[in-house]
């Protein structure tokens, strides 16, 4: 096929999403659908109306971290799973654009796996939820959080959730660097492992090595409990559920409707990290490719690699 050829047959295969695939948008609020229901005063699902006081109240001089607390914010990653997964399958296989799926990220197109497998994966991994709900655990009930965090007071501080996010992304963005920059030996025994997935689906997040989930995962989640130490319960839940899924999201095989607008606006999308998966020396960042344009680092997929990436990443 001649180069022209080639190129009007992906010009050809970029048609732009329906309006209806803007219905996938939703899995972004639905990700903080559990802390938004339990501090909804006008529902029947308020915290108050559901737990009795004794689960929630709680006073840092004479309590200890209640498991109330740990179990919700679980829950909440989950929950967000509940509504991703589900939806992420509708757009997979076209439901939301009239049968038509979406644009796959790499030119060679997106890998080709049994949606129930990918899943179970995705789940199974012990470097990946296993990992995180050991660390929660741990750091929860061992009263390791600054005292804020173990607080049911008030409702989700949205400006809180977004410094956590900001935050926990700048020192990903340095642990990351690190990993791939310290030497040979350490970047084998650490984030090798996830390197493996070149062409990366929705579901190769967190499959990697318990070292890598360690490094950028764990410890950037600590210090950054740390450093924005005035959050309550309920912030803590929205910022680890979002981050949660938003890391899953970044993986996708296939652009979303979205893209474009995150890009504008400095936040992460599959195309930017599949730059990093494809040719692993840039877009270090996950969630924002702030820390990226900063350092230097970041490769816009179109202009960096068109060969590699479809139109309309």
């Amino acid at each position: 096929m001649s180069a022209k050829s080639e190129m009007n047959q992906r010009t050809t295969s970029q048609e732009s999403p329906s309006p209806l695939a803007w219905l996938s948008a939703a899995v972004w609020p639905l990700m903080c659908a559990l802390p938004l229901a339990l501090t909804a005063d006008d529902l029947p699902t308020h915290y108050t109306k559901v737990f009795p006081s004794k689960w929630y109240s709680y006073d840092p001089e004479v309590d200890s971290p209640k498991p109330l607390g740990l179990t919700l914010g679980i829950l909440a990653v989950a929950v967000g799973h509940v509504f991703l997964v589900p939806i992420f399958y509708m757009y997979r296989i076209g439901y939301f654009n009239g049968g038509k799926k979406p644009l796959s990220i790499q030119s060679a197109g997106s890998q080709d796996y049994f949606f129930g497998e990918g899943l179970k994966t995705h789940l199974s991994q012990p470097e990946g939820f296993v990992l995180l709900t050991l660390y929660l655990s741990v750091t929860w009930m061992y009263d390791l959080m600054p005292k804020s965090y173990y607080s049911f007071e008030g409702t989700i501080q949205w400006s809180r959730v977004f410094m956590c996010l900001a935050t926990q992304d700048g020192l990903q963005y340095a642990m990351h660097r690190l990993e791939h920059r310290v030497s040979p030996e350490f970047y084998k025994k650490s984030h090798k492992p996830h390197h493996r997935f070149t062409n990366p689906r929705l579901f190769d997040a967190f499959n990697g090595s318990v070292p890598d989930t360690v490094l950028m995962i764990l410890l950037p989640l600590y210090a950054t409990a740390n450093i924005v130490n005035d959050c309550n319960v309920w912030t803590y839940m929205a910022f680890g559920s979002m981050y949660a899924n938003w890391l899953v999201l970044i993986h996708s095989e296939y652009t979303f409707p979205w893209d474009g607008i995150f890009r504008k606006l400095g936040l992460g999308t599959p195309g930017d990290h599949h730059v990093h998966h494809k040719v692993f020396k840039y877009n270090y960042g996950h969630l924002f490719m702030w820390f990226d344009q900063i350092g230097g680092t970041y490769r816009d997929p179109q202009n960096y690699a068109p060969k590699l990436f479809n139109i309309g990443v």
